[in-house]
């Protein structure tokens, strides 16, 4: 079954007197427990796409469904629920509420869906466990190296037990050795089940995925199956 459905996605952006066409008529399916890298230069389009299909924008025409959900003319408040219960979002600056401990971060989406203490606080215990992280609960993210900080982050987007991970350069402030012990744990979320779609313009990091898409002037050039 497909969980993201995209037919011919346009978006476009004024910025003066310019028009700027970042998505020129996208369409593509990702299915259920699938793992995407999505490839392509700065202003390619990619991470345009990133965001409707992470609900943070809307096409300027085109339909997108999402679980069967069509989400292009939703409002702000329904988009932001979508986002809290479908979607689990990796950043590249992770994104951390720095006073805060790795648990309570975690907690911090079950908070915006009204989830009671006790139960989202068992919740955040077992997402880091989950991740490896089991005995760095009470740390801030100061007191976390960068990985752990990463991992800290990718519980937090677990935490709802979303449909699908989207990743926006995770790895891109991380060493080689942090990096690859990240793909492996998304990896590892994949093979067991989870959806997991990256944006990246590593191509070591894209060899991680079991699907390449590659975009140019917001099109879509190469779409290819890898084996690992």
């Amino acid at each position: 079954m497909a969980l993201i459905e995209a037919r011919e996605l346009v978006k476009t952006y004024v910025m003066g007197d310019q028009t700027v066409h970042a998505l020129r008529g996208v369409s593509l399916d990702i299915a259920e427990g699938e793992f995407v890298a999505i490839m392509g230069a700065s202003g390619s389009g990619k991470s345009t796409l990133m965001n409707i299909l992470g609900c943070l924008d809307l096409p300027s025409t085109g339909e997108y469904r999402l679980a069967g959900e069509s989400v292009e003319q939703l409002k702000p408040d329904d988009l932001a629920s979508i986002r809290n219960r479908r979607i689990g979002f990796v950043f590249q600056q992770f994104n951390l509420l720095p006073r805060t401990s790795a648990l309570e971060n975690v907690e911090l989406p079950m908070v915006y869906a009204g989830i009671a203490t006790e139960a989202r606080r068992e919740k955040a215990k077992a997402a880091l466990q989950r991740v490896g992280l089991g005995e760095r609960m009470g740390h801030t993210p100061a007191e976390l190296s960068g990985g752990q900080q990463q991992r800290v982050a990718i519980a937090r987007a677990l935490v709802n037990s979303p449909q699908l991970i989207l990743a926006d350069e995770p790895t891109g402030a991380l060493d080689s050795q942090t990096s690859e012990e990240i793909m492996q744990l998304l990896t590892e979320l994949n093979s067991q089940g989870m959806t997991v779609v990256l944006v990246t313009h590593e191509h070591d990091v894209a060899a991680w995925a079991r699907r390449r898409i590659v975009f140019r002037d917001g099109r879509m050039v190469e779409d290819v199956v890898q084996f690992r």
